[in-house]
């Protein structure tokens, strides 16, 4: 947003004509009204406008209500959890995974955080015209890779073309369907004051995977995605009795977003200490000569946890001992409802408020 100064003393958004009164404010930034933009889809303040101007009014129902990773239903006896997501991240290849590792790990993760073993993917690919054979080979065998360490069978799909220029390459549309073997309710409604928040472990590396491929940035150290099944450390908590109150995965919009989600569904205070939240040193060094904020970054095999007190010590304890946790971190808790806030401890010992992203920090991240 640029700003000028169309008089003494008073500032006017020359992007949107709003006189912003005496002295220099951080107003919103200025976004076309009557169109989408890059930023809808970056998983902060304006993609959950979108859904609640848009897809809530006309879908709403009380599967969709509860607005979590996916819908939990009961057919038949059984409770199953089902989820879809779609994938357009560029470049289609980088460190730690690819656009086919990428669409099932996330797809089987949406399952995990509604607490349910993932059993079933649908795939939809829609090919560029002239998109390399060779490519896809390797994305398709990515995927059947990824599906088999997940334990999941892809059962049904579909293939569009389109005309060149229409598509990067490809892109995956997946859904999964997954089965509840338990009888815990897994949603933001549960969330109780004084509850911890834990995370599985470090944040962002995926974002800066991502940004490093897509730029051509050369780093010291290669860092690779997070992309990772989420399920079996989730089933590793259930099985051990821990009261799971809620479960969120950290993609797009990182953990400020998730964070914020939960705490304006529940109308809590969420507190974190930033001392707590595990970053690697490479990865805060590339965010700080980016200017990035780890906070926001997306990752692809991250999750918060929030669990009663009493239990966030086992928690912690089994989060460490899976594959894929050994850096947890018991981060925060849950405070008195009423504010609808997420205020973070900083290093230096002040306290800040975490907010969504207004616009677009990374874009196509998955």
């Amino acid at each position: 947003m640029k700003l000028s100064l169309p008089g003494k003393g008073a500032v006017k958004d020359s992007d949107s004509g709003k006189r912003l009164g005496d002295g220099l404010v951080c107003p919103t930034p200025f976004t076309a009204a009557d169109r989408i933009l890059l930023a809808h889809g970056g998983g902060g303040r304006l993609m959950h406008q979108l859904i609640e101007q848009f897809f809530l009014p006309a879908f709403g129902n009380e599967l969709l209500a509860p607005r979590h990773d996916g819908a939990v239903f009961e057919i038949g006896g059984a409770r199953l959890a089902m989820t879809t997501d779609s994938y357009v991240v560029q470049p289609l290849f980088f460190p730690g995974g690819d656009i086919g590792s990428l669409a099932v790990n996330g797809t089987v993760n949406d399952l995990a955080m509604c607490g349910a073993r993932p059993l079933y993917l649908s795939a939809g690919f829609i090919l560029e015209e002239g998109f390399p054979l060779a490519q896809l080979e390797s994305i398709v065998a990515s995927m059947r890779a990824a599906a088999a360490q997940a334990g999941v069978l892809l059962v049904t799909g579909d293939t569009k073309v389109v005309d060149r220029g229409k598509a990067d390459g490809v892109f995956i549309n997946t859904t999964g369907i997954g089965l509840l073997e338990h009888s815990l309710v897994i949603a933001p409604r549960r969330l109780q004051p004084g509850d911890q928040i834990l995370i599985n472990g470090d944040l962002g590396r995926h974002g800066i995977a991502i940004m490093a491929t897509r730029e051509g940035l050369n780093f010291e150290t290669i860092i690779e995605s997070d992309c990772a099944p989420l399920h079996r450390i989730v089933a590793a908590l259930i099985d051990a009795g821990i009261d799971l109150h809620c479960l969120r995965d950290l993609t797009r919009g990182g953990l400020a977003s998730a964070l914020v989600e939960l705490a304006e569904a529940t109308s809590s205070r969420l507190a974190i200490a930033e001392t707590a939240i595990p970053v690697r040193e490479d990865v805060r060094g590339a965010c700080e000569i980016l200017g990035l904020d780890p906070l926001h970054l997306a990752n692809e095999g991250r999750f918060l946890a929030v669990v009663p007190a009493a239990q966030a010590a086992r928690t912690l304890e089994i989060l460490r001992s899976e594959p894929g946790g050994e850096t947890a971190a018991l981060i925060g808790e849950v405070g008195a409802p009423g504010s609808s806030r997420v205020v973070m401890k900083t290093i230096l010992g002040t306290t800040r408020i975490v907010d969504m992203l207004s616009g677009e920090q990374l874009p196509r991240i998955c």
